[in-house]
């Protein structure tokens, strides 16, 4: 439980303010849907969580407990999988970060462990012109950094579910979370035009698109070690006084 929910006393976070010009509060996001037979439904929030631990181990932020459930409609034909609708999702983090700014932290990192959080993005952009300090963490980019240092074979765009990052992750932080046969669970279906019309079923049977084979508890720490540089960017970002 521990690399889910944050063991600090308050006495914790008052001390970690007080060495810091601005506070900056983490908030892990994932989602709780099939990851084909052999990932957890909780990958997505496992894979959240390890980033959000990797960040917190390198910069001094407020590391928040996760949303575990968020938008997986894509994947509602397999069983186990459960949503939220995308506006619940919005006025959780807006209410977040909220009580955020109550208590005197005034920034905050959503880091998004599912793709389908689409949401998250407006949240940021309604809020950063509103003149509050907001970022989506991880970018693309960083996420294609991390892919090249660690040398991840399958591409963004082909290791879109269950594939070889979330594996890799999952074989380094959670390798008791991994049931036999993702070393031949490959598929891929790279024109993915009508997702959010057919869903991902209109894709896979499995409710695997990437190549979980290639998957390595190395790659798992480089790609944690990765974004957690990446994330300097950030820091300076939202701690600076411009």
């Amino acid at each position: 439980m521990s690399d889910l929910v944050p063991a600090d006393t308050t006495e914790d976070v008052r001390t970690r303010g007080a060495g810091v010009s601005r506070q900056v509060a983490v908030l892990p996001v994932g989602s709780f849907e099939q990851h084909g037979a052999y990932l957890p439904l909780a990958t997505d929030t496992l894979v959240a969580c390890a980033v959000a631990r990797e960040i917190a181990g390198a910069y001094p932020v407020h590391l928040l407990p996760p949303v575990t459930i968020s938008c997986s409609h894509e994947h509602a034909a397999w069983p186990g999988t459960v949503s939220i609708s995308s506006v619940t999702l919005h006025a959780v983090v807006r209410d977040i970060a909220a009580s955020l700014r109550r208590s005197g932290i005034d920034a905050l990192v959503v880091v998004n462990g599912h793709g389908g959080n689409y949401v998250l993005g407006n949240v940021v952009q309604e809020s950063s012109a509103r003149g509050e300090r907001m970022a989506l963490f991880p970018a693309a980019e960083d996420w294609e950094a991390a892919r090249e240092r660690a040398g991840v074979v399958t591409s963004l765009l082909t290791d879109m579910h269950a594939g070889e990052i979330e594996t890799s992750i999952l074989l380094h932080a959670h390798p008791e979370m991994l049931r036999p046969g993702y070393e031949t669970s490959d598929f891929v279906a790279d024109d993915r035009r009508h997702l959010l019309t057919l869903g991902m079923s209109g894709y896979t049977d499995s409710g695997v698109i990437g190549r979980p084979s290639l998957g390595s508890a190395e790659k798992g720490k480089e790609l944690l070690a990765s974004l957690a540089d990446s994330f300097g960017a950030y820091f300076s970002m939202l701690t600076s006084d411009a």
